[in-house]
């Protein structure tokens, strides 16, 4: 919506600058302030042999309002521009009147598949405020795909594989009450988790011993594979229900537990390919990215490692649906993991290799599954409206910090009325729903803009004005 604003102060800053007219709105940018105006350039980035200084003061003198900019003001090596409040609202308003909810939307990602993983919780653990990121932020890199569209493919993968559950499943049997688990299974088994890692903390025997289990389940001994079974499908019926509470809807649930084929596959090519090498009975892969550190595929006692699963798992996945680009929704803290991954399907040379993105996110503070420091992301209401202000609490406090960093979870924080969070959002919303009814009419056609003279209308317009490009470069 602002391209043709943009085009304006272009056409004229690029006579005024002897310079391309692309080159100058490629340099345009909304002002972090609209204290000196709206649109701002730095005349550095036009990259004329002229003093930055006194050519913005040139084109600041020279530049001849028109019926989309108001003026042009300088301010050292930065021209100001303030868009003309009435032309504003005129392009602005009518277009987001016409298009609804397609307002800002776009074709780009037509005839182009992603897949985008995310959630993704470990199998006998309650759904804490920790598991949030991923499935927040994933939720909206998958709509916002959609948006562009891009045949976008919201998959969960389940943590239910590994040593991990190997622990789980031996405290299970040192400590575990079938009773409990019939009355609340989720928080039984959450306990003994917390307490077998509490065990495992100081004795080496533990750890040991859930290594030999989940060889058990790899070997496919039948009692710890229906033992797995059962935890794993009393987990994801109580994930279900928590992702339903968010609005989260997935097209694909899986899991680690899953892949078999790929697993044959991706060894069989480190084999062919000449890049699985051994060291001390470990299979790794050979390459040159010593930052790496050591690339294990195969533990010594012959037991497959995450990175060998999730190689697996990327050629299945391509296999089955031959993606263009697929990202990975987990945390910052598991970076190196996913570089590795990714080196491993540049080193095989496989067709997807070059589409695999990591997003990455800071955690949220004070969070640890296997010390028993959480807070469940869990809330019992019947009421919807109760069920909606909820889901605006939880997005609004995660979406407000800034992705890379993290952040300490505050239930007062994220309930309260005052400032930028979920619950003053939906006040705002319930306000403007009251005054529509109070109005009692319908939103015309056509409407005299010029009976919005407020700069806090001028402000609300240009910041939906904005919508369309940040939804593009967000991409």
């Amino acid at each position: 919506m602002l391209r043709i604003f943009k085009a304006s102060i272009a056409e004229q800053v690029g006579k005024l600058a002897g310079v391309g007219t692309t080159a100058v709105e490629n340099a345009i940018e909304v002002a972090d302030t609209s204290r000196h105006g709206d649109l701002a350039i730095s005349v550095a980035r036009l990259r004329t042999k002229h003093n930055p200084v006194q050519l913005a003061q040139a084109i600041a003198e020279q530049f001849a309002p028109n019926e989309c900019i108001a003026e042009a003001s300088a301010a050292g090596p930065y021209v100001n521009f303030r868009i003309s409040h009435s032309a504003l609202a005129f392009h602005v308003l009518p277009a987001v009147h016409a298009l609804g909810n397609t307002y800002g939307q776009s074709s780009q990602g037509a005839g182009k598949r992603v897949i985008v993983e995310f959630g993704s919780p470990n199998i006998a653990k309650p759904f804490h405020v920790g598991h949030l990121r991923s499935t927040i932020i994933g939720n909206f890199v998958h709509n916002l795909h959609k948006l562009h569209g891009w045949d976008s493919i919201a998959m969960n993968y389940l943590g239910d594989w590994g040593t991990q559950y190997g622990l789980l499943a031996i405290g299970f049997d040192k400590m575990g009450s079938e009773k409990e688990l019939a009355d609340d299974p989720i928080t039984h088994l959450y306990n003994v988790y917390v307490a077998i890692n509490r065990m495992a903390s100081v004795d080496p025997a533990v750890q040991e011993e859930a290594c030999k289990y989940f060889k058990r389940m790899e070997d496919g001994d039948a009692v710890a594979l229906a033992q797995w079974q059962r935890f794993r499908s009393l987990s994801i019926a109580k994930y279900d229900e928590t992702f339903e509470r968010l609005g989260i809807h997935f097209d694909v649930h899986s899991g680690e537990s899953q892949v078999s084929e790929g697993i044959v596959m991706a060894m069989q090519m480190l084999k062919d390919t000449g890049l699985l090498g051994n060291c001390e009975g470990a299979q790794i892969v050979q390459q040159d990215d010593k930052s790496l550190g050591m690339l294990v595929v195969k533990k010594n006692d012959g037991a497959s490692t995450y990175l060998l699963r999730d190689v697996g798992a990327a050629i299945e996945r391509y296999n089955a649906y031959h993606f263009d680009k697929m990202i990975y929704v987990v945390g910052a803290e598991q970076e190196c993991h996913m570089r590795r991954v990714f080196k491993t399907v540049e080193s095989l040379r496989l067709p997807f290799s070059g589409t695999l993105q990591h997003v990455g996110f800071g955690k949220v503070g004070g969070m640890s599954t296997r010390q028993g420091n959480v807070q469940y992301a869990s809330y019992e209401s019947p009421e919807h409206a109760a069920s909606v202000l909820g889901q605006s609490c939880v997005y609004i406090q995660d979406m407000s910090t800034k992705r890379n960093k993290g952040y300490q979870f505050e239930w007062s924080r994220m309930l309260s009325l005052k400032g930028n969070t979920g619950a003053d959002l939906q006040y705002t919303h319930a306000h403007l729903c009251s005054l529509a009814r109070i109005y009692g009419g319908t939103l015309a056609d056509a409407a005299d803009y010029e009976l919005l003279p407020e700069l806090l209308a001028k402000n609300v317009v240009l910041l939906v004005a904005q919508y369309p490009d940040i939804l593009e470069t967000a991409l």
